[in-house]
């Protein structure tokens, strides 16, 4: 199978059983597991919603667009040892992806021309500038412990001890940037039930399964770079380093699933107030840090 191929057919299961598990756990239903399934297909035959004078151009190309990137951002994790595209700065790769999902959600929001949906996508963007900031620092500081910004290199100098025992707080920052771009679990404002759905309000039939689908493949992609830079990517005894990789990012799956669906909606401007205030310090904090243990000799 092609790496192409592989990265496809990964992102969409990551992506449907984040979807199914998701599903699951929000209805208490333990028999979701074709749901995603069944949704897409009712989605595929649905017509699009039209609205007043909308701006089609751009608001095809930001439903086009999430899953696109959500998928391009899974193409520098190394699933087979390697990643589709190995490059010396794969962790500025899969962070430029989220900041162009940053603009295909705004898109999403804008081109319907209504007031939910544009409302939506202005809670996108205020939240993004609160949570975009410790999530690139999370990635930097892992990057800093490995002394590069290859995905493979990160993997390779976690063989002794995983990030996550000396990278706690870029740990969970990194979870939660995710699921803000993705704007699911406590950061789920963009799309609340106080505005209609908000950058959702106006997704209908293909559209709508575009981004609910980008949406799922970018969480489950967010996991598998979370087990690449934090878990110790393909490490464990006995199993070949893809089946160790894997099972790493249905944990992480499962704990995101579990803990973010137990958290409330926050208000985006007390979000803001949290980040600026403790999280961006947090992380700022945590990169000193670690800088200080790769002075030290440290992670060796």
């Amino acid at each position: 199978m092609g790496e192409a191929a592989l990265v496809l057919l990964v992102g969409l299961g990551l992506g449907a059983v984040f979807a199914a598990t998701d599903h699951a756990v929000l209805t208490a239903d333990a028999h979701g597991i074709g749901v995603p399934i069944r949704r897409a297909t009712r989605l595929l035959l649905t017509q699009r919603r039209t609205t007043l004078a909308p701006d089609r151009l751009l608001w095809r190309i930001g439903c086009v667009a999430v899953p696109l990137l959500a998928f391009g951002s899974l193409a520098v994790v190394p699933i087979t040892g390697s990643s589709l595209l190995s490059t010396t700065a794969d962790l500025v790769w899969f962070n430029t992806m989220e900041v162009l999902l940053w603009g295909a959600v705004w898109l999403a929001g804008w081109g319907p021309n209504a007031v939910h949906a544009l409302t939506g996508g202005y809670r996108f963007l205020a939240q993004g500038l609160a949570y975009e900031l410790p999530l690139m620092f999370a990635i930097i500081t892992a990057g800093l412990g490995a002394g590069s910004l290859n995905a493979e290199s990160v993997v390779a100098a976690q063989d002794g001890m995983w990030f996550v025992v000396t990278m706690p707080v870029a740990f969970a920052a990194f979870l939660l940037g995710a699921a803000g771009f993705a704007f699911w679990g406590p950061l789920s404002a963009p799309a609340g039930a106080d505005i209609a759905g908000g950058v959702m309000s106006e997704l209908s039939g293909v559209d709508r399964l575009s981004v609910e689908a980008g949406r799922a493949v970018f969480l489950g992609s967010a996991a598998a770079m979370a087990a690449t830079l934090f878990l110790g990517g393909g490490h464990g005894p006995w199993l070949p380093g893809t089946a160790w990789l894997l099972i790493k990012t249905l944990l992480v799956i499962g704990a995101m699933i579990l803990a973010g669906r137990r958290m409330p909606v926050v208000r985006p401007e007390r979000f803001m107030d949290v980040a600026w205030i403790v999280l961006i310090p947090a992380t700022l904090v945590q990169a000193l840090a670690v800088a200080l243990l790769v002075i030290s000799g440290y992670y060796g």
